[in-house]
């Protein structure tokens, strides 16, 4: 069955594997195949069993087996794997069942003492994934199905089975019918009929299993011109760039390479909205230079909103692009307090639609949200942040898409690269995979879709007004 399941993967797919048998697919994958193998328990990456040459205690699958991790692999905390879960980035999942019902029901616990359930973590995995695919025995030890008109014990999810295989069959479950579409060696469709419940539809293309798996494709991260990296962004797009404030962590090289893409109307989420040019936030003292940032994309006229938490100069005297632009009604503002900025991002990366915080009640912020009184504690409604692009600054990256940032530019970067269908980081330096200490990775790969090397000639500086010239 886990040998079956194997062949139903393919390259640049994100995987769980449950619990029991499930996890056995692991021993069938190589890491050509570029697979990422996930587990609740916080691995991303890993491979086969360990034996006594590999094995290491503290890198072990769902069912506690120690395992070996592929390069590029990386372990993470049990809230981010299951931010992948909900944030819609888990492609296949490879489940434990004990019943199936025809409309593609399915129950992987029971209760084993009245009114004590243990769902684990499949109800999560099931509602979030792409796909779900169950292996199970076709029967139970006495020989009753396990495929049923409706499962009789508590259901870990509805409709969310597509695939069943078990020792004697391969079974698709579609629009609430059961789909026979392979048989095992000296099993005929009635035979499998006579150990299934609901009736099967039997096409006449039957076949015997099919043990061969899906061709590897290599899927490369790595954009060696940044204006193909760049290409698909467009008009109207919903953009995520870190900045603090100063230089560290903003992805200048492709700010300066989005202007001249050209992308308009554009939404520009960020913690400031273009203020290190008119401050002096990590930069050379009297160099007679001033720092490249989120301003030149408002000069330019592509964006037509920024949400941000501190979008104005810290100068009276000299107010940023962007407030010019908001002066002149040329550009929107939604004002966010930092933290929650940030719990928005997050919000938005694992899948939670909107979460009640305290902070704002009685300001500006509260107006037009919904507030509710929680244990005498008044609350606001707050929105997830979801961008179609985020644009990352690291420093380092591997093959896959692990990063690692360099002191304090990991700031919003890291939430904002879970937080974005599209994440593209800029670095300085590319290495093979598995040249990264997993225990270093900030990033997971799993978030990162392109990386872009900076200009080894390219300065986040230019010289004092000449971008005002431009």
């Amino acid at each position: 069955m886990a040998l079956r399941a194997a062949c139903e993967l393919e390259s640049g797919q994100v995987v769980n594997l449950g619990f029991g048998i499930p996890t056995l697919v692991s021993n069938y994958l190589t890491d050509c195949m570029d697979i990422t193998l996930h587990s609740e328990n916080g691995l991303l990456g890993f491979g086969p069993e360990s034996d006594d040459e590999t094995f290491e205690p503290d890198l072990v699958n769902a069912s506690g087996v120690p395992v070996t991790l592929f390069p590029g692999g990386v372990a993470i905390s049990h809230i981010d794997a299951f931010g992948i879960v909900r944030s819609g980035k888990l492609d296949i999942a490879i489940l434990g069942a004990m019943q199936v019902s025809e409309a593609g029901d399915f129950s992987n616990w029971l209760l084993p003492s009245k009114g004590i359930g243990s769902p684990g973590g499949a109800i999560d995995i099931s509602h979030g994934t792409k796909r779900l695919i169950v292996l199970m025995e076709h029967t139970d030890k006495q020989g009753s199905p396990k495929i049923l008109n409706s499962c009789s014990y508590p259901i870990t999810a509805c409709e969310k089975v597509s695939l069943i295989i078990t020792d004697v069959a391969v079974i698709e479950v579609k629009d609430k019918k059961l789909i026979l579409r392979e048989t095992a060696p000296g099993w005929s469709p009635i035979d499998i009929q006579d150990i299934t419940e609901p009736p099967l539809v039997i096409p006449k293309d039957v076949v015997e299993m099919d043990f061969r798996k899906k061709p590897v494709v290599s899927y490369g991260k790595v954009f060696r011109n940044v204006d193909y990296a760049l290409a698909d962004i467009f008009d109207g797009a919903v953009i995520l760039m870190d900045g603090f404030g100063g230089l560290g962590g903003m992805s200048h090289f492709l700010m300066v390479s989005l202007r001249a893409q050209g992308a308009r109307d554009l939404t520009l989420v960020s913690n400031t909205a273009g203020i290190a040019r008119v401050s002096s936030f990590g930069q050379p003292p009297f160099s007679g230079l001033q720092a490249i940032d989120h301003s030149i994309l408002i000069e330019s006229g592509q964006v037509k909103k920024v949400i941000a938490s501190f979008p104005v100069s810290p100068s009276p005297s000299r107010p940023s692009a962007f407030e010019k632009a908001l002066a002149d009604g040329k550009i929107d503002l939604e004002l966010v307090p930092q933290g929650t900025l940030a719990e928005r991002l997050r919000a938005g990366a694992f899948g939670v639609g909107a979460f009640f915080t305290p902070t704002g009640i009685g300001t500006i912020v509260e107006y037009g949200k919904e507030s509710r009184i929680i244990e005498d504690k008044e609350f606001i409604l707050e929105e997830a942040l979801v961008g179609d692009f985020a644009f990352i600054r690291a420093y380092k990256s591997d093959t896959k898409g692990n990063l690692v940032y360099k002191g304090t530019s990991r700031n919003f970067n890291s939430i904002m690269a879970q937080a974005a269908k599209v994440t593209i980081a800029e670095v300085d330096q590319i290495v093979e995979a598995g040249e990264l200490d997993p225990d270093e990775i900030v990033t997971p790969g799993v978030f990162v879709d392109r990386i872009v090397v900076r200009d080894a000639d390219f300065s986040p500086f230019v010289p004092i007004n000449e971008l005002d010239d431009d």
